[in-house]
Formats: C-alpha cells, sequence, structure tokens
C-alpha cells in the first residue's frame, strides 16, 4: 500500500521559469529550506543527493536515483529508506495557458515501515510540502 503527501498550488509563471529552477540542483538551497545542498544529475539512473530538513526531525542526508524526469514536466527520485521502506519524491509542472502552471511536489511512501513513518510524520510532511510549494511559487514569480 501507498501513503502519499502533495501539495500543488498555481504559479504566474512559464514553464521554462519554473523548470529553471528545478532543473538546476546546485541553487536549490536559494528556494528551498527542506532540501540544500542539492547535487547530482538529471538523467534516468542519475543520482541525487541533498540534505534534508524536517521540522521537529534531524537533518539527514539523501541518495536518491532519478526514476523519471522530463524537462519542463517532472522530475521524479526513488530512494530506499531501509528494510520495507521506500519512498518516492517528484516534482511536476502542469502548463494550463502560457505563464500559468500548477506545480505539485510530494512524497510517495511504500512498504511497512513507510506506512509508519507517514503516519507518525504526516502534519511535519504536509508542512514541508507546503513551504517547498511556497518558496518555489515565490522564486519562479519573482523571476
Amino acid at each position: 500500500m501507498n501513503f502519499k503527501i502533495e501539495k500543488r498550488i498555481g504559479v504566474q509563471a512559464t514553464t521554462d521559469a519554473i523548470w529553471a529552477l528545478i532543473g538546476d540542483l546546485s541553487t536549490w538551497s536559494r528556494w528551498n529550506p527542506v532540501e540544500t545542498g542539492v547535487g547530482g544529475v538529471i538523467a534516468f539512473g542519475g543520482s541525487v543527493t541533498l540534505t534534508e530538513r524536517f521540522e521537529g526531525l534531524p537533518e539527514r542526508a539523501v541518495v536518491g536515483r532519478i526514476g523519471d524526469w522530463q524537462p519542463y514536466s517532472q522530475l521524479v527520485w526513488t530512494e530506499k529508506r531501509g528494510w520495507q521502506f521506500n519512498v518516492i519524491r517528484y516534482y511536476e509542472i502542469q502548463e494550463l495557458d502560457p505563464g500559468s502552471c500548477i506545480v505539485a511536489n510530494g512524497f510517495i511512501f511504500s512498504g511497512f515501515r513507510g506506512e509508519g513513518f507517514h503516519d507518525k510524520h504526516k502534519r511535519v510532511l504536509r508542512h514541508a510540502c507546503e513551504t517547498i510549494a511556497e518558496k518555489l511559487k515565490a522564486a519562479a514569480e519573482a523571476g
């Protein structure tokens, strides 16, 4: 069974402007207070590294594998967090009209321990997704 937390937000910016922020891993710390020190290569099978900072939880190093990506549309990576616990992390851009998009970011937890982590921390995770969405929106709209 999968457990999902997602935040969708309207952004008055082009897909190019939004992807410029998401696609440049080295600059995430400028707009993303939750996932910092991001590095890696956006390519099928590429890896992404970052420091994850959830409010009230200790910082942790993340090493994920790019599972899917499409420029100007989505970035998805997966992480095995231990025995019986996997996470899919994603960003999606949906263009409604030129200069108007819906941007989603979220987590999908799977596995027995994934269910427990989700249940225990869903408020913190929801807050993290909301914070990321607001900061990404502000950065994209500021140009």
